[in-house]
């Protein structure tokens, strides 16, 4: 948190200067820091932008074919009131794990999503459509109806249980591929931000102004705008 206000608050506040501007992410990407806070996925919700983010296990979820319903009267209600018509779901949600344990290691289906430095990059993975639940998952207003998202699990056959979780917005006709495409394009930020501390010198600065510690990033940013470009040209002659 900066202050008393929570990261994704920030994140949020940062993604409305950018639609300010005209820019807004095709689809948003998140570690579990982000993906399991509920209002942040909501606030994306909100503003129509896609996402796909890693959660944990633990997260509750209803499948996709639970329907709410109006609970039925008996009379004997907290104080003889009779409760608000509105549409709940009569079963518990249940974790992400367990759905996936549900679906069980035969679901799982091989997925190849990049080239890698030293081959195909594939691994298991299970899909599942889900409704993740929690008080801070918004409803539609008229039936109450949570909305339906991808759960994706990455569950190698060499391993016990399920080792990643993600969540994705993306429509139901996503292919398995580009669902996993974009769960696992966070190795490219990570990348980008190594090439920029320990190729472009962004952790050298050892100024205390905000205007030098500016003026720096902005340097290693265009630099670094600059080998990307040069990256991805088609025309660009290949390194000796």
């Amino acid at each position: 948190e900066e202050g008393h206000r929570p990261k994704w608050t920030l994140a949020v506040e940062m993604l409305d200067e950018l639609a300010e501007q005209g820019l807004r992410p095709p689809v948003l990407v998140a570690d579990a820091g982000y993906g399991d806070n509920g209002q942040f996925r909501a606030a994306l919700d909100e503003r129509d932008i896609a996402y796909s983010v890693q959660l944990k296990g633990e997260a509750l979820a209803h499948t996709s074919e639970a329907v709410p319903a109006v609970r039925e009267w008996s009379g004997t209600g907290r104080c003889g009131r009779r409760p608000a018509d509105t549409p709940v779901y009569p079963d518990e949600p249940v974790s992400l794990a367990r759905h996936v344990a549900a679906a069980g290691r035969e679901a799982a289906l091989t997925v190849t999503w990049r080239e890698g430095s030293k081959g195909a990059l594939s691994s298991q993975f299970v899909f599942l459509r889900v409704r993740p639940a929690g008080h801070r998952v918004p409803r539609d207003l008229d039936d109450g109806i949570l909305p339906e998202r991808w759960l994706i699990a990455q569950w190698p056959d060499d391993e016990p249980e399920p080792v990643t979780y993600w969540l994705s917005s993306l429509p139901a006709d996503t292919s398995h591929t580009d669902l996993i495409r974009y769960a696992k394009i966070r190795w490219r930020i990570e990348h980008d931000y190594r090439e920029l501390k320990t190729g472009l010198g962004l952790d050298h600065f050892e100024g205390r102004s905000w205007q030098g510690w500016h003026r720096h990033v902005t340097l290693v940013t265009a630099a670094h705008l600059f080998l990307t470009l040069l990256r991805a040209d088609p025309k660009a002659a290949a390194p000796a």
